[in-house]
C-alpha cells in the first residue's frame, strides 16, 4: 500500500485535457494470470493543448511491454507505479497520431475488484471510477470520450461467452482451442464505462419493440444454475424501458441491452453501456430465496442503471466533482419509475416515506458529521469516498426540488433542453441548472446553494394567530450548523387544516434568512402542516404539542405528514424515556383499524424511528439508555395492541401462489409485523406460531420475518430453526447471505451471551469469505454499521472488532474496507465511556503505515472532526 501523503484533488484546479481521443481499439486476449491487452489509441490535441507537452497515461498494477507511435517503437517515456509519460510526440502533438501499447495485468491477484477480475472462473470489469487505469494505460478521466472497438479472445472451453459494450459485429474460430469477439460501440464513452465479461454463463433474453418501431434484444447472463432467477429483473428492465420513453421521451440507442450478474462485486451495479454489470443481490430471485425487499430493490436498481444510459452515459461528467450530475438525477428517476409501479396514489406514498426514511436515517447523520461535503464536493482524496448517500439520495432530493420549484411538466421541459444542449458531452451541474432555468423562464441562481453547501438546512417556524382579525402569520428562519453560508432556496409545500377543511395546500419559497406569511379570513386556529410530502431535505425546529401531532396523525390529507406526526410521538416519548399513553395507543388502535388505510402505510406507520436517527436528536448519546427506551416504548405497543395485532396476522394472510405486486407485499409486511409484536408481547406464548409460519412458507419473506422473530426474541427455536435454514439453502450464496446476517444484527436478549460472539464464530464459518463483499456485508457491516445495540457495548469490544476488521479488510478490498471505516463517523456524538473507546479505536487504525487512501481519508477526517 502507498504509505506516502495523501494527494487532494480540488474541484476548481480542473483544466481540460491537453490531449483526447478519437478511435479506440482493444485487442484483449484473457487469461487469469497473464491477461494482455493491447491498446491503439487515436491521439487528438485537447481543449488545453500546447506544443511540446507530453502525454500522460494513467496505469496501475500494469507490466509494461512495448510502446509503438505511428507504427515505429518509441522510447522517449517514462514509467513510473502510477502512469506512463510519452515524450517526443510527432509534430510536438499537433496533429492527430497513433499510440500502441501492450501491457499484461493479472486479474486472477485482484482482490480490489475494481478493474479486471476473476469471479468463480469468470472474467468481470469494474471501472468506475478509476478501474480502468488497472486494464491498460490510458487518459482515465470522464471528459475523454472516444469510440471504442474491442476484440476478446479467450479459450473457447472455459471462455464461451464473450461480451463488451455495444453491438456485436464480429465472431471467429481461432488456432488452439480460442475464439475472439468484436464488439463496436457506436457511441464516445469515457473509459469508466468500458465493460468485458467472458466466461460460463447463460442467458434469458427478449425482443421487444420501441415507441419508433426498433427492434432491441434483451439479455440478463448468469451463471447456469440461476437461470431461473431472472425473470423479475427482465420485467423490471422492459418496465423500465417503457417508462423512460413515456415519462421522457428516451428511447433505447442500441440493438442489445444487457445485464450480467457477479457475485463479486463492490457496489450494486453499474451502468456501462450497453452492458450491465450487477451484483447477484439486485438480478438473482425467485419467491422461495428473495423476499419482497428484494424484489422491489432489484427493480430499482434494474431502473437506476438503465436509466444512466441517458442521464450518466450519454450526457456523462465533466469530472468526479459532478458525479451527481448522473447520480442524483438518475436516484430521482429510479424513485420516481418504482412510485408509478406502485400502481396508486398510496403506493406512491408508501415509496416516499421509504425514500425519505433512508435519506433521514443514513445521509443526515452524514451531513452532521467528519465526511460532510455538499452533493458537488469542492475537494477529494480518494473519489471512491464520495460515492455516497449525499451525492446519491440528497442529491435526488436537489432533483426532486426542481420538479416542485416547476411543476411535472416544467421539469420535463428542463429535461429536453439539457439533452438537448448536452447530448454526447461531459458537463457540469451548472449546465443542468441552466437548462431548467432557461426552459422554464426562471431565475434559479439562489438554487445552486444546494450543490456548494454543506449540512442540512434547519427551519425555525413560528406562528400566530390573531382570533380578532382572523388571521394568521407564519415565520420561517432558516440556519445551518456550518458557518459562512449563505439562504437555500427551500420550496416548502403547506397547508392549514381546520375544521370546515377549507384551506388548500400551497407552495412557499424559502429564499431569505427569514421570511413571513400572512393568511386571512382563517376562522380559527389552525394545525399547521408544513414540508408536505418532505419537500424540502430540511431537519423542522417545530415545536407541536401532543395534540396537534394527534391531529395531523390522525386526519392530516398528506399521507407523508401524518406519518410524520406519528414518528414526531414515538421519538419524544422514547427520548423522555415515556411509555405511549392512553390517547397515543387509541390513536394506533384507530389506524390499525381503519379499513381505507393501505396495510404497507399501517405497517410504515407502526414502525418506530431507528436508533441511528434518533441518536442525530441528542446532544450525548448514551446507545443503551437509547436501546432500552426503544425497546420499551415497543414492547408496551406490542403487549396494548395484541388483540388487534392477533386480528390483523390473520386478516393479512395472501393465499395462493406468491405475488411481488405492491397491494400482496403491503399484506405481508403488515401481518409479519403483527407476529413481531405478538413475539415482543410474549415470545413464549407466539413462537409455535411463528415455527408454524416458518415451515410451512411459500416464499423467502414469510420465512426470514418468522426466522427473525425467533432469534431476536430469543426463542428456545430459534436454533433449531437457524439450521434448518443454513440446510435448506446451503447452496444459494444470496440466502446464506441472510442467515449470516440475522445473527449478526441480533440485539442484546439477557441471558444470552452477547452477539458480538457469535460474529467471531461466524468469522470462522466455512461458508465465510473475506474476499467476497456481499459475505462481509453480511456479517461485518451488518454488525458493526447495523446493530448499535449490541456494537456500542461500554467496555469498548465491539470497537476493539470493528478496528481490526477494518485492517484485516484493507489489504484485500480498499473499498469495502473504507465502507466499514465510516462506522465510527460520528464518535464524539457519544457518551462517556463509548466516546473514549471509539478514539482508541480509531487511533489503532491511524497509526497503521500501510493504510490504503481510501481508509486513511476516512479515519484522518473522523480524527480531525
Amino acid at each position: 500500500m502507498k504509505t506516502d501523503l495523501p494527494q487532494s484533488f480540488r474541484r476548481l484546479e480542473y483544466r481540460p485535457p491537453n490531449f483526447t481521443f478519437g478511435k479506440v481499439a482493444l485487442d484483449i486476449a484473457l487469461d487469469p494470470a497473464r491477461t494482455i491487452v493491447k491498446s491503439s489509441l487515436e491521439v487528438l490535441p485537447g481543449p488545453e493543448f500546447k506544443p511540446g507537452e507530453p502525454l500522460v497515461l494513467q496505469g496501475q498494477e500494469l507490466e509494461f511491454v512495448s510502446l509503438r507511435i505511428n507504427g515505429a517503437a518509441h522510447r522517449h517515456f517514462e514509467l513510473n507505479p502510477e502512469s506512463i509519460t510519452i515524450h517526443s510526440l510527432p509534430n510536438e502533438g499537433r496533429e492527430a497520431f497513433m499510440v500502441e501499447i501492450i501491457s499484461i495485468c493479472v486479474p486472477e491477484k485482484n482482490t480490489s475488484l475494481m478493474g479486471l477480475y476473476v469471479s468463480n472462473g469468470n472474467f468481470f470489469t469494474q471501472c468506475e471510477a478509476e478501474g480502468f487505469r488497472k486494464i491498460t494505460y490510458f487518459l482515465d478521466r470522464p471528459d475523454v470520450m472516444a469510440r471504442y472497438t474491442v476484440t476478446l479472445r479467450a479459450r473457447e472451453t472455459e471462455c464461451p461467452v464473450l461480451l463488451s459494450n455495444g453491438n456485436l459485429i464480429h465472431k471467429e474460430k481461432l488456432p488452439n482451442g480460442w475464439h475472439s469477439a468484436v464488439w463496436e460501440d457506436p457511441f464516445p464513452k469515457p473509459s469508466y464505462l468500458f465493460a468485458l465479461v467472458a466466461g460460463k454463463l447463460e442467458c434469458i433474453e427478449e425482443t421487444i419493440t420501441t415507441g419508433s418501431g426498433a427492434k432491441k434484444l434483451l439479455q440478463i447472463w448468469v451463471e447456469p444454475h440461476d437461470l431461473n432467477k431472472t425473470r423479475h429483473a427482465m420485467d423490471s428492465l422492459i418496465a423500465s424501458i417503457h417508462w423512460d420513453e413515456k415519462r421522457y421521451g428516451l428511447e433505447l440507442d442500441l440493438e442489445r441491452f444487457m445485464i450480467v450478474a457477479v457475485g463479486d462485486f463492490n457496489m450494486g451495479a453499474m451502468e456501462n453501456k450497453g452492458l450491465n454489470i450487477f451484483n447477484t443481490k439486485y438480478v438473482l430471485a425467485q419467491p422461495e430465496t428473495a423476499t419482497d425487499a428484494d424484489f422491489a430493490n432489484i427493480e430499482s436498481v434494474v431502473g437506476h442503471e438503465y436509466f444512466h444510459n441517458w442521464t450518466g452515459n450519454r450526457v456523462t461528467c465533466q469530472d468526479w466533482f459532478q458525479l451527481s450530475l448522473k447520480e442524483g438525477l438518475t436516484v430521482f428517476r429510479d424513485q420516481e419509475f418504482s412510485a408509478d409501479q406502485m400502481g396508486s396514489e398510496s403506493g406512491r406514498a408508501v415509496k416516499r416515506i421509504e425514500d425519505v426514511r433512508t435519506l433521514r436515517q443514513l445521509q443526515f447523520p452524514e451531513d452532521a458529521g467528519p465526511m460532510a461535503h455538499p452533493i458537488r464536493p469542492d475537494e477529494y482524496q480518494e473519489i471512491n469516498n464520495f460515492y455516497t448517500v449525499t451525492v446519491y439520495e440528497k442529491g435526488a432530493e436537489v432533483v426532486r426540488m426542481y420538479q416542485t420549484l416547476l411543476g411535472v411538466d416544467g421539469f420535463r421541459k428542463g429535461m429536453d433542453l439539457y439533452f438537448k444542449r448536452h447530448d454526447g458531452q461531459a458537463v457540469t451541474c451548472e449546465d443542468f441548472l441552466a437548462a431548467m432555468a432557461d426552459a422554464n423562464g426562471r431565475d434559479l441562481t439562489q438554487f445552486k446553494n444546494w450543490y456548494s453547501q454543506a449540512g442540512t438546512p434547519r427551519v425555525k417556524v413560528e406562528e400566530h394567530y390573531n382570533e380578532a382579525s382572523k388571521q394568521y402569520v407564519l415565520t420561517l428562519t432558516q440556519s445551518s450548523a456550518k458557518v459562512n453560508q449563505q439562504p437555500f432556496h427551500i420550496p416548502l409545500k403547506m397547508r392549514l387544516l381546520t375544521s370546515n377543511d377549507d384551506q388548500k395546500e400551497q407552495l412557499l419559497e424559502l429564499t431569505q434568512e427569514k421570511q413571513s406569511w400572512t393568511f386571512e379570513n382563517i376562522s380559527e386556529e389552525p394545525v399547521l402542516s408544513i414540508n408536505r410530502g418532505f419537500s424540502a431535505p430540511i431537519i423542522l425546529n417545530f415545536v407541536q404539542d401532543e395534540a396537534d401531532l394527534l391531529t395531523l396523525f390522525s386526519s392530516d390529507d398528506d399521507a407523508f405528514n401524518r406519518w410524520e406526526a406519528g414518528q414526531k410521538l414515538a421519538m419524544q416519548f422514547i427520548l423522555d424515556n415515556r411509555l405511549p399513553g392512553a390517547q397515543l395507543i387509541a390513536a394506533y388502535r384507530t389506524l390499525l383499524l381503519d379499513p381505507d388505510l393501505d396495510p404497507a402505510f399501517k405497517e410504515l406507520a407502526m414502525t418506530l424511528p431507528a436508533e441511528a436517527y434518533l441518536y442525530e436528536q441528542c446532544a450525548s448519546v448514551d446507545p443503551q439508555n437509547i436501546y432500552s427506551a426503544r425497546r420499551a416504548f415497543r414492547h408496551a405497543i406490542a403487549t396494548e395492541l395484541r388483540m388487534e395485532w392477533a386480528a390483523l396476522y390473520q386478516q393479512m394472510q395472501t393465499p395462493g401462489d406468491f405475488s411481488p405486486d405492491g397491494v400482496s407485499a403491503g399484506k405481508r409486511s403488515l401481518k409479519n409485523l403483527a407476529l413481531s409484536m405478538l413475539l415482543d408481547a410474549d415470545v413464549a406464548i407466539w413462537s409455535a406460531m411463528a415455527v408454524n409460519q416458518y415451515q410451512n412458507a411459500n416464499n423467502m419473506t414469510d420465512r426470514y420475518v418468522a426466522l427473525s422473530g425467533l432469534v431476536v426474541n430469543g426463542s428456545k427455536q430459534a436454533g433449531i430453526c437457524l439450521r434448518d435454514f443454513y440446510s435448506r439453502f446451503t447452496d444459494d450464496a444470496l440466502v446464506i447471505d441472510k442467515w449470516f446476517a440475522l445473527q449478526a444484527s441480533r440485539p442484546p436478549i439477557a441471558g444470552v451471551e452477547p452477539t458480538l460472539v457469535d460474529v467471531m464464530r461466524l468469522r470462522e464459518h466455512e461458508a465465510f469469505k473475506l474476499n467476497n463483499p456481499n459475505r462481509v456485508r453480511s456479517v461485518i457491516h451488518a454488525f458493526c454499521m447495523g446493530n448499535p445495540a449490541s456494537f456500542h457495548q461500554a467496555d469498548g469490544s465491539g470497537y476493539a472488532f470493528w478496528a481490526d476488521a477494518v485492517l484485516t479488510l484493507d489489504p484485500i478490498n480498499p473499498q469495502v474496507a473504507a465502507r466499514l471505516a465510516r462506522g465510527l463517523d460520528r464518535w464524539r456524538l457519544f457518551a462517556e465511556p463509548y466516546q473514549s473507546k471509539m478514539h482508541a479505536a480509531l487511533e489503532k487504525v491511524a497509526a497503521s503505515k500501510t493504510l490504503s487512501a481510501d481508509v486513511r481519508e476516512v479515519i484522518s477526517k473522523a480524527l480531525a472532526s
